[in-house]
């Protein structure tokens, strides 16, 4: 799974959550509307199910991200709050269901995302491509952003993401090199950085990727990680704090303070990056909708 599902527990007392940290409660008559729907229909939005704080702005820009695939994740990754385990079986009737959400929720800008399904032969990217479709045919002005596993990297599965096009294809990296095989227990560092390249040089439009920062990393590791980033075609990046979901996962080691954030951005833009998204809230889809120009 990816940054879209952390939340907001700290690891330990001892550490003050930072006042730019602290968020408003989500409001007003588009969030209450859409909060409703949600619970009446049992809608599975990572919004919710992930605490994100950005909720109640997304929903008021008409932004909102599903997770398909179900719940259960075959992957132990040491920051994400989903739960591993053997999944349940896949539910062929799933792209339909997130298609009505859409059309209920009156979303414009969708994103998707799912668990890791390396049970599966295809890794579910058969599913992925049927979503799309059917949010497609139900939701014709709706703009997508699919925010991927890595499919341990086969083409041929990556193929199926590309050929239904996607306005933004995103994968994210979440940490730097060093840290990445205690952070993404099962990813690879590079494989990842592959999985965006091939995405580009077969064709798609916009590839996005996220980091996560509050691990350890050091400032000359992030700006390493941007670099490899751009000189893998990558087109929008988003950098946001990283928060514990539980005491069972990796704890918070710093907390990174605005400027230091809005440093980041600054060199990102200065590297040639189309967008770039950098404060302690941002995460993956943080105004995705801004990423499909």
């Amino acid at each position: 799974m990816d940054s879209e599902t952390v939340s907001n527990i700290l690891p330990d007392e001892r550490i003050v959550k930072p006042k730019w940290l602290r968020v408003k409660l989500p409001t007003g008559k588009k969030y209450t509307e859409l909060r409703g729907l949600v619970d009446k229909y049992s809608l599975n939005t990572i919004c919710t199910s992930g605490s994100c704080p950005n909720m109640g702005e997304c929903w008021g820009e008409g932004t909102a991200t599903f997770m398909i695939l179900g719940n259960i994740c075959t992957r132990s990754c040491g920051f994400c709050g989903v739960k591993t385990g053997r999944p349940d079986s896949v539910d062929w009737d799933e792209p339909e269901k997130v298609a009505r959400s859409i059309k209920l929720m009156h979303i414009k800008h969708a994103v998707l995302t799912s668990v890791d399904r390396d049970d599966l032969k295809d890794m579910g990217s058969i599913m992925w491509a049927e979503t799309v479709k059917a949010v497609r045919r139900m939701n014709p002005e709706t703009t997508l952003e699919t925010l991927i596993p890595d499919f341990q990297g086969v083409e041929q599965h990556l193929d199926r993401i590309i050929a239904v096009a996607p306005e933004v294809v995103s994968h994210n990296i979440e940490t730097v090199r060093r840290l990445t095989r205690e952070v993404r227990i099962q990813a690879q560092y590079d494989r990842s950085l592959g999985v965006l390249k091939y995405l580009k040089q077969q064709g798609q439009r916009r590839t996005k990727s996220g980091i996560m920062l509050g691990l350890g990393e050091t400032r000359e590791e992030v700006i390493q990680t941007l670099h490899d980033l751009k000189a893998h075609d990558v087109d929008v990046v988003t950098i946001g704090q990283y928060l514990q979901p539980s005491k069972k996962h990796l704890p918070v080691k710093h907390f990174v303070n605005p400027d230091q954030f809005k440093e980041y951005e600054e060199i990102g833009l200065d590297l040639g990056f189309r967008h770039v998204e950098s404060s302690a809230l941002v995460r993956s889809s943080y105004k995705a909708q801004k990423h499909i120009h």
